[in-house]
């Protein structure tokens, strides 16, 4: 496997921990990123949602107190306003987000790795 693959995650998350065991059952090397550690920039954000051809609102965690506080199960936001919002509070952000070179996926099952490991 030639890309590096990049975890994006909060260590203390059920599923991320999951994510680390099965790439490293698996033999891959990876690198983990924390991003409430290391915040993702608007740019960062919109750079996944493409690799993943994702829109941004679906990368949302819907059941987050800040989204409730946001109101944003009724706002009319932009993509862009949604990634600027992300990048603020990072909660709002599902995880993990596995990369691999130019394509990624939501961790979230855990299988959707597998398209990466081919």
């Amino acid at each position: 496997m030639k890309d590096k693959f990049i975890v994006y995650e909060r260590p203390t998350c059920s599923k991320c921990r999951e994510m680390t065991k099965l790439l490293k059952e698996a033999g891959v090397d990876f690198d983990k990123v924390n991003y409430y550690v290391e915040p993702l920039s608007p740019k960062e954000i919109a750079e996944l949602l493409k690799k993943m051809d994702m829109p941004a609102r679906s990368l949302l965690r819907t059941s987050e107190s800040i989204y409730k506080e946001l109101g944003l199960a009724k706002a009319q936001l932009s993509d862009k306003e949604l990634i600027d919002l992300m990048s603020k509070h990072p909660d709002l952000m599902q995880r993990p987000i596995v990369v691999r070179g130019d394509r990624a996926v939501l961790g979230r099952p855990t299988e959707n790795v597998q398209a990466l490991l081919q």
